[in-house]
């Protein structure tokens, strides 16, 4: 039910509106002075302020600045007498949603108040989803505790803040538009639009129109003025990704717009100014594109002012488990059993370890969200895993790599003290974990470190 606060020092009109409003099924509060008003504000959650404009102490105006500061959304309807509209206009001008002239009608009354509270309600949903869409694409989203890792989120945050245009490089299923994302949303343009265009699903000539628009008759099906891209993304971000597939001719006009801050709609000559940050992501090498002459070097320093590289899952394993929890508590909700998913089995958390992920994370959430919709148990356990997962998972012993005259003992005692560093290194030195991992006793673990004079740190 939405409340609705009256605000008037006479005595008989908020009594008369309250028959009304509630009639309307709104729960009513009133206050007799602006000082009251700003008390019930302060612990109750209102929807609509009804206020006279002529109160002593404190009148309309004051209020409704009080108010403004507190929760600039909520609407405020004053009610003001045929001699004082002058200071209606004026309220008008500092945020208030509208003015009724007394006396005013029931009918007109109930109008204006359905019409602001449905308004409040649209702009309470839009800040709660971009409340949503901001937590989602907080740095604390992307995940990960590697090295690698951290040094990303220390750019990520030097870089947010700024206008500075960004170029991230990485392999498919990487992340590289949840970073895109997490720049945007934690810049001082989060507020705006963030606008992505992926470069490689759109043939040349209808890529340019959607980038740029076009006029209306510019070209066959061209019944309408269209804007691109570049304009819907006005004072927000335009995140062009796999910008390695833009065309020579594309190139050229992106690195104009870049330069003069306009675009051209296609088959229009009006310049149209615009206001954008770009942040650019490409799966291949751009250097080596530009060197080989399909990628123009005056476009690629326009672009790689900051420079992100998202590694390979393969090169972030430390980060493997964070990920495999995370995706669990994201799918939960799609499993078909009730019991809850509460870990998953070392032998089975080890095949994610030997795979080499060459889908990275993305493959990674994809075997996880398999797993949630058809597993029945509580622990995650090797059958559960998908066949096509299994089956390539490589955990062959490379002999090559061994010399020919290598001593066995010798041969498996370093390859014992590298599977040892290796699980404590994925546990983050917690020597339980990493005993599970490796299929041993705490005790047998302790013994090999000893044995080997390893230098673990201090988790036990």
């Amino acid at each position: 039910m939405e409340t609705v606060l009256i605000v008037d020092d006479e005595k008989n009109y908020p009594l008369i509106l309250s028959a009304v409003l509630e009639d309307e099924g709104y729960e009513i509060l009133t206050a007799g002075s602006g000082f009251e008003a700003l008390d019930i504000l302060q612990g109750s959650d209102i929807d609509l302020v009804l206020s006279d404009m002529k109160m002593p102490s404190m009148d309309g105006i004051e209020l409704l600045e009080n108010i403004k500061d507190r929760s600039p959304d909520l609407p405020v309807i004053m009610m003001t007498a045929y001699g004082t509209v002058d200071k209606a206009v004026e309220a008008m001008e500092k945020g208030a949603y509208s003015y009724l002239v007394k006396p005013f009608d029931n009918e007109k009354l109930i109008i204006y108040v359905k019409k602001a509270i449905s308004m409040y309600q649209v702009v309470k949903e839009n800040r709660q989803l971009r409340d949503a869409v901001e937590s989602r694409y907080s740095f604390n989203n992307i995940i990960g505790k590697s090295k690698v890792m951290q040094d990303m989120f220390a750019t990520i945050r030097k870089v947010a803040p700024t206008t500075a245009t960004v170029l991230i490089e990485g392999e498919s299923g990487t992340g590289k538009e949840l970073v895109a994302k997490s720049i945007h949303f934690n810049s001082l343009r989060k507020v705006k639009p963030f606008v992505a265009v992926n470069c490689s699903a759109l043939a040349e000539s209808l890529l340019e129109s959607e980038l740029f628009g076009h006029e209306k008759g510019a070209f066959t099906g061209a019944i309408t003025m269209k804007k691109g891209r570049f304009e819907i993304a006005d004072s927000g971000t335009l995140f062009l990704d796999e910008i390695g597939e833009l065309s020579q001719s594309l190139q050229v006009k992106l690195l104009r717009v870049l330069q003069e801050k306009i675009i051209e709609r296609v088959g229009g000559v009006k310049p149209v100014p615009i206001n954008i940050r770009i942040i650019a992501a490409t799966n291949k090498n751009l250097k080596r594109e530009m060197t080989e002459g399909r990628f123009r070097e005056d476009l690629y320093y326009r672009l790689n002012v900051v420079h992100i590289t998202l590694p390979q899952l393969m090169h972030r394993q430390e980060d493997i488990r964070l990920l495999i929890d995370h995706f669990i508590k994201k799918y939960s909700d799609e499993r078909r059993s009730n019991m809850p998913v509460t870990g998953i089995s070392p032998e089975a958390e080890r095949l994610f370890y030997d795979y080499n992920w060459p889908g990275n994370v993305r493959e990674l959430e994809n075997v996880i969200e398999h797993i949630m919709i058809l597993s029945s148990d509580e622990t995650i356990k090797i059958t559960d895993l998908p066949k096509d997962f299994r089956d390539n998972v490589h955990n062959t012993l490379h002999l090559e790599g061994i010399p020919v005259k290598a001593k066995l003992y010798d041969t498996l005692a370093m390859i014992e003290q590298a599977m040892i560093k290796r699980a404590l290194k994925m546990s983050d030195n917690v020597q339980s974990h990493a005993a599970e991992l490796l299929g041993i006793g705490k005790s047998g673990l302790n013994q090999k470190i000893k044995k080997y004079n390893l230098d673990v740190g201090s988790k036990q």
